[in-house]
C-alpha cells in the first residue's frame, strides 16, 4: 500500500471531525501507512468538492486506499456509495471503513460488497427518518403560524447610509 487518502467530513460548522481525524490518523500510522488528511465542512449532496477531489484522483491511481470513519461519511445515499464502490473497484483502488470495519478492494468477496450495501442502506433510512421529522415539525410549526425560514432583512436609511437590518428579532422555525 502506497498512498492513503483519509477523508473525513462534517455536515454542519457546528460539528467537530477531530474524532474521526483523531481515530483514522492513528490507525494509519499504526499500519505504518503513507497517507494524507481530507477535511470537509458544511457538505450537502450535491457540494463535496474535497470528496470528489479525493475520487477523481483515485481514480487516475493516486491513492491506492480510501479511508473513511464510517460509510455515511463518503456518501450520501445507497446509490452513490454503490456507484463509487464500483468505479473505485474497477480501477484497483481500496476502500475501509474503520467503524464498520469494512475493507473492500478488487479481491473483495460478494459477502463484503452485501455488507457494505447493508450499511450504506441503514445509513440512508436513518437520513431518511431525520428528513421525515423535520419535515413534520415544519409543517407542525407552519399550522401553527410560525413564519418559517430565514429572517427577511429590510434596508432602513440611517441618515445618508442604507443598513441591512432584521425585520424581527423573532425566532424562525
Amino acid at each position: 500500500m502506497n498512498k492513503v487518502a483519509i477523508y473525513v467530513r462534517v455536515s454542519r460548522a457546528d460539528l467537530n471531525p477531530e474524532n474521526q481525524k483523531r481515530d483514522l490518523e492513528e490507525y494509519a500510522k499504526k499500519m505504518g501507512w503513507d497517507y494524507e488528511i481530507f477535511e470537509e465542512v458544511e457538505s450537502t449532496r450535491k457540494t463535496r468538492p474535497i470528496k470528489n477531489k479525493i475520487f477523481q484522483e483515485a481514480l487516475q491511481k493516486k491513492w491506492d486506499l480510501i479511508l473513511v470513519w464510517k460509510l455515511d461519511r463518503w456518501a450520501r445515499s445507497l446509490s452513490e456509495l454503490i456507484n463509487d464502490l464500483e468505479r473505485l473497484k474497477s480501477r484497483n483502488v481500496n476502500f475501509q471503513s474503520y467503524n464498520e470495519n469494512l475493507e473492500l478492494s478488487e479481491e473483495s468477496t460478494a459477502s463484503a460488497m452485501f455488507q457494505a450495501h447493508i450499511f450504506g442502506a441503514f445509513s440512508q433510512f436513518e437520513r431518511d427518518l431525520i428528513r421525515e421529522r423535520t419535515m413534520a415539525g415544519l409543517r407542525r410549526a407552519k399550522a401553527k403560524g410560525k413564519k418559517l425560514g430565514r429572517p427577511k432583512k429590510a434596508i432602513k436609511k440611517q441618515g445618508r447610509v442604507y443598513v441591512l437590518k432584521e425585520e424581527s428579532s423573532q425566532p424562525h422555525v
